[in-house]
């Protein structure tokens, strides 16, 4: 014998779940950001959420943490959580940080650190494929995006490709001036790393000793020839990694580990 339940009864089956506390909280946070609380701005204080939504400290902090996490919030040891910058994608492309920064519609800009003609070390010749102590350009630069400090690269280029790059004044973009020299890049190697910043790289990309960055070493070739050896340290708080990937090659096709090419 079989019974039916109630339509009452199926009813209180299907009914939806209500939200955990701390979603409900933490959508309101979010909800106030998209609703125009500016970047920098801080977010109502833990005990103002706490009344507003009848709800524990606990859960406060845990919809705030979850925030937090994914870098919509950020905390201020002794000044409380305030909304983020904004990230950038950070897509892997042959393109310079000017032309990167212009197509967001950010001003681009550049401090030079160092900028010398130098013996080309093992590692640096390698890399290049050239013989270990031919001379190479050494450039260090910190770059900003609307004044605001985004990346430090360094690059090493062989100083036979470009005879009197730094003769006159230093605020030159390098694919620039290899494309005005017939060797702009075609096609690169990325190598991504974490990396923990030191007290002197804090300083400059104005984040705590300890935060965390992109690491990206990138050999960029025309044709064949290796024209800029780099490497460039991303602050991980404004930027995101963008990587289009695609279904694997059968093993015979695929290209050897050392001239994987990326498009342009």
């Amino acid at each position: 014998m079989t019974t039916s339940s109630s339509p009452s009864s199926r009813r209180a089956r299907s009914a939806p779940r209500a939200p955990a506390k701390y979603v409900v909280v933490r959508d309101h946070l979010l909800s106030l950001i998209a609703d125009g609380l500016e970047p920098g701005s801080p977010i109502p204080s833990e005990r103002e959420l706490c009344e507003t939504f009848s709800v524990s400290r606990m859960t406060v902090r845990q919809a705030i943490d979850t925030l937090v996490v994914d870098g919509a919030l950020e905390r201020h040891q002794g000044r409380g959580t305030f909304v983020s910058q904004p990230k950038l994608d950070l897509q892997l492309r042959l393109a310079s940080f000017t032309d990167e920064m212009r197509r967001r519609g950010m001003e681009p800009g550049s401090v030079f650190l160092t900028a010398e003609t130098t013996p080309a070390t093992p590692q640096v010749a390698q890399a290049l494929e050239i013989p270990a102590g031919d001379d190479v350009y050494h450039l260090r630069r910190l770059r900003t995006a609307d004044s605001t400090p985004m990346a430090i690269e360094e690059n090493w280029l062989t100083a036979s490709l470009l005879p009197g790059l730094l003769d006159g004044a230093l605020d030159f973009s390098v694919y620039q001036r290899l494309g005005e020299a017939g060797l702009g890049p075609q096609w690169g190697e990325d190598v991504i790393q974490g990396h923990v910043v030191s007290s002197e790289e804090a300083i400059l990309l104005g984040v705590p000793e300890g935060a965390p960055a992109l690491d990206i070493t990138r050999r960029a070739f025309h044709d064949d020839v290796a024209v800029d050896y780099s490497r460039s340290l991303y602050r991980a708080d404004r930027y995101t990694l963008w990587v289009p990937v695609a279904a694997p090659q059968p093993a015979a096709s695929r290209p050897s580990a050392l001239r994987t090419r990326t498009a342009s």
